[in-house]
């Protein structure tokens, strides 16, 4: 989860993007011979039909790199969730350029103004992506419920899909409320909560983190934030609900890439205690974390300053790898409250290639393929370097913006927030604003965890980003 996304639409942005690949070395034009290998039709192996599954997508507007398709109905009291994720193996040779490109990239790279593909658009936007009115090679999922939305059985099968219609979450949200929506979108919301209602009984948390937007106002431009629809929570229980079972599939069989988080150490919960109560969030003792961040409105800003702070709990998450039934000591995600794999996202994220191939072979019967167990061992390794390289990039693309709007106000006075304080040295600090939506290092006498504080900005230099505040 990218801790601050930042979304930008005005070209007087883009050269300054356009230097900042430059400047970190970000692959952008694939090698001749990757290119060429994407362009290769599909290895087709023993393919169910299910074409006639009305599926659909809900994705960004705009979005062509379409990983995921459903379908939901209900089946007795209970429903039925049919989920279909790119069959990138079908395209990607074992041992191949194209395979080693993507070990290469690991991650799609976001940055404000575009995007750098894991696989070449050729293939993640044209031949194995789920566009509508097109048949595709996937994994097809299906999850049978009960009526209060418990998983009671799982599959997952190659099959042939053809999704009918490309789906927006502002869209499926106005035809929801509207109640124009067809069944399988009312199912959506039906299923949806009842997950929902089911992470909160099993202690999970899932951040509604609100996206850092710009936007323009009075000939200026301003940096705020953008809070998620209902339509966003329950099109990603979809996604939980599989990565859930596919967990639970892979440690039944003894081989897998799960998606682990340990449990965060009371002193960083005790941290955001004291940034709660700097930003005036009412944390009583007897309300535990998971359920304050649910009462929380991310369109508040100190509600939004306060749930980018939670993110700080979601160091620690990686990859973990078993085979042969050798269990690791850790198997669950402490945010997902139980067992998980990245497994529904494999145009964007490479180990899920790898999820999705040991299901399909679980589900089969069969020992997984070679190629797959010999990567299994430098998987989490070349995962947590593609993390760290994503999270570099996010962080230089809000210094970017951040001093850029804010270069005409050196001298200000902001109200603000110390969200960290370097153990070594209490003088050095971070400080988040209250408005605009603005984080930056500051230097003083020393400060305190969730102190409350004026302070003075200092420094805004586009050419060399950095935001720098002390205390007013």
């Amino acid at each position: 989860m990218p801790r601050r996304r930042i979304r930008v639409t005005d070209a007087a942005f883009r050269s300054a993007f356009t230097a900042l690949r430059t400047e970190l070395g970000v692959p952008s034009d694939f090698p001749p011979k990757v290119t060429a290998e994407a362009e290769r039709p599909p290895l087709l192996k023993a393919y169910d039909d299910a074409t006639d599954v009305p599926l659909f997508t809900i994705d960004p507007p705009g979005s062509t790199d379409l990983d995921q398709a459903m379908h939901l109905t209900r089946r007795g009291t209970g429903y039925r969730v049919r989920y279909a994720i790119a069959d990138v193996a079908a395209f990607v040779v074992p041992g191949s350029a194209l395979d080693a490109e993507t070990h290469r990239r690991v991650l799609t790279l976001y940055f404000p103004d575009t995007r750098i593909s894991l696989h070449p658009p050729v293939l993640s936007e044209g031949a194995a992506s789920l566009l509508p009115d097109q048949v595709r090679p996937a994994a097809l999922w299906t999850i049978d419920l009960d009526a209060d939305g418990r998983t009671t059985a799982a599959d997952v099968r190659r099959a042939l899909v053809r999704s009918r219609a490309r789906l927006d979450y502002e869209g499926v949200q106005k035809a929801i409320d509207s109640g124009a929506a067809d069944e399988p979108l009312f199912l959506l919301k039906e299923v949806g909560e009842l997950r929902e209602r089911l992470e909160v009984e099993r202690g999970g948390i899932s951040l509604n983190v609100p996206e850092q937007e710009i936007v323009q106002r009075n000939g200026t431009y301003e940096l705020t934030y953008r809070a998620s629809l209902p339509a966003d929570g329950w099109n990603a229980q979809i996604s939980l609900l599989t990565g859930m079972a596919a967990a639970d599939l892979m440690l039944a069989y003894g081989t897998g890439v799960l998606r682990t988080l340990p449990a965060a150490p009371d002193g960083a919960v005790g941290r955001l205690r004291r940034t709660a109560h700097a930003l005036h969030i009412d944390w009583p003792h007897h309300v535990s974390y998971a359920a304050l961040v649910r009462s929380l409105d991310p369109r508040n800003p100190h509600h939004a300053a306060f749930l980018q702070e939670c993110t700080t709990l979601l160091r620690g998450a990686g990859y973990t790898v078993f085979r042969d039934g050798v269990l690791p000591v850790i198997t669950t995600h402490a945010a997902v409250a139980s067992p998980y794999a990245h497994c529904t996202a494999p145009l964007r994220r490479l180990a899920d290639r790898y999820a999705s191939e040991i299901c399909l072979a679980a589900v089969a019967g069969k020992a997984p393929p070679e190629w797959v167990l010999a990567a299994l061992e430098a998987l989490p390794g070349e995962m947590a370097e593609g993390g760290r390289r994503a999270g570099g990039i996010e962080r230089a693309c809000v210094d970017l913006v951040e001093a850029a709007l804010l270069k005409d106000r050196v001298g200000e006075v902001f109200e603000g927030c110390v969200v960290d304080v370097e153990e070594r040295r209490p003088t050095v600090g971070t400080v988040q604003l209250v408005t605009p939506a603005v984080i930056g290092r500051i230097e003083g006498e020393g400060f305190t965890l969730g102190e409350r504080l004026r302070v003075r900005l200092t420094r805004a230099d586009p050419a060399e980003p950095k935001v720098r505040f002390a205390p007013a």
